[in-house]
């Protein structure tokens, strides 16, 4: 079964009236900043987003879309598959008024010059959002014990090194 390509723009507040629910995928090709922030991407991004109006009659884009990406682990430097899971709320601003009118469980977004919204660009945002801030194996799959990560050895202390203690002076004022 052929999934369909997620449009690149589309205009919230008709869809939304429309109540559009969208399944599809976004191309490898087409997620560039992605592709720079990792290894690579694997595979294309399968994408489930759905339109709609709330109670207070604003725009609401949820959805949820998840991507297979190659991350280099910072123990051992080996390139690992990571599947990049991400569910967003989104609600458009239109104004200043509608943006402090938004619920807190909404994210805010921008809409171009021609009053549209980069659905590419918002789920890759979301990707990107969504991977790990430090990249590493599961300590099973490393190759590098997280025990063994000490570096270099630690010189023996001498008698040389011993420094004498300042305090042996207020010693004698005692007596």
């Amino acid at each position: 079964m052929q999934k369909e390509k997620i449009p690149r723009t589309v205009d919230p507040a008709r869809t939304a009236q429309k109540r559009l629910d969208m399944n599809g995928i976004i191309q490898v090709s087409l997620l560039k900043r992605l592709t720079e922030a990792t290894e690579g991407v694997k595979r294309d991004a399968q994408v489930s987003m759905s339109f709609g109006l709330d109670e207070q009659r604003l725009v609401v884009i949820s959805g949820k879309a998840n991507v297979e990406v190659d991350l280099e682990c910072q123990r051992c430097n080996e390139v690992f598959a990571h599947e990049c899971d991400v569910q967003f709320t989104y609600t458009p601003v239109y104004s200043e008024k509608s943006e402090e009118e938004a619920p807190e469980e909404y994210d805010l977004v921008d809409l171009n010059e021609y009053g549209e919204l980069d659905l590419i660009q918002l789920v890759e945002d979301e990707f990107i959002l969504g991977l790990p801030q430090i990249a590493m194996h599961d300590d099973a799959d490393c190759s590098v014990n997280s025990n063994n990560l000490v570096f270099g050895e630690l010189p023996e202390e001498t008698e040389e090194d011993k420094k004498p203690n300042p305090f042996d002076v207020l010693k004698s004022l005692k007596k």
